[in-house]
């Protein structure tokens, strides 16, 4: 049985650690590397990265900084945001990331999720599904941190399948309406796209208490949890996270 990780998840933009709601309204919570430093203290499994802004602004991914950032981060690091290409996958590999995260690219460039887990390993490679309900109550997947629907009118859990298939390793499935709200993650959604594959899914937007990381898994079959509210806005942690769930029956991994 695979073991539940908590992933902590930072957001840069312009060289800071941000933090919104829904996906907007972002405003500045600190800088990146102190972050880094502090989770790794605090009994993490992993940590996820992403530059909310590079895919709207057309920018590469900042392969330095990411470089930096990994040589003071000792657990397993995904990078996300402005992937479009083999050579970001590669540059970011090189620079100390240990997976990447796709979404808006897997899009227009389906194929880069198939040649970046063909050359470097399906465990490289983390799909990531951003989807919104609509005003008729469906889930549209949207792409460029939110701000358009995606061209491939598509249910998450059907669109997860596919990338399945394409070769990702995970998939990680963030909540555009409960981003940043701390009400809970969003499990009809989760518990979908976890049927529909056999992959690890990551469940991303709502966690507001040690209740909802337990729901996730237990109602919605998430194999991970990302976080960034609870961890950033309350007095909760990762590690208290871990023990709730581990006092449920959840089987934790653990260091040391």
């Amino acid at each position: 049985m695979l073991k539940t990780r908590v992933i902590p998840t930072l957001r840069s933009k312009d060289f800071s650690q941000v933090k919104g709601i829904g996906f907007d309204s972002w405003r500045r919570v600190g800088t990146v590397l102190p972050a880094i430093k502090v989770y790794y203290t605090r009994e993490v499994d992993e940590l996820i990265l992403v530059d909310i802004t590079a895919t709207t602004e057309e920018r590469q991914p900042d392969h330095e900084s990411v470089a930096e950032f990994s040589a003071k981060c000792f657990v397993p690091l995904t990078v996300g945001g402005g992937i479009r290409s083999m050579a970001h996958i590669t540059q970011l590999l090189r620079a100390g990331a240990d997976k990447i995260s796709i979404n808006s690219a897997a899009y227009s460039h389906p194929k880069l999720i198939q040649e970046g887990s063909s050359r470097f390993g399906t465990q490289c490679i983390v799909a990531s599904i951003d989807p919104r309900r609509m005003p008729d109550g469906s889930l549209q997947c949207h792409s460029h941190s939110h701000s358009s629907a995606t061209p491939i009118d598509r249910h998450p859990a059907a669109w997860a399948a596919e990338l399945e298939k394409l070769g990702a390793g995970e998939i990680l499935i963030a909540s555009i309406e409960r981003d940043g709200t701390m009400q809970g993650y969003d499990l009809d959604p989760i518990g979908e796209v976890a049927a529909a594959v056999k992959i690890p899914v990551i469940a991303f937007g709502g966690a507001g208490s040690y209740e909802h990381t337990l729901q996730a898994v237990r109602d919605g079959g998430a194999s991970a949890l990302a976080a960034t509210s609870i961890f950033h806005f309350t007095q909760q942690t990762p590690l208290e996270a871990k023990n709730h769930l581990a006092a449920h029956g959840v089987p934790m991994r653990w260091h040391g």
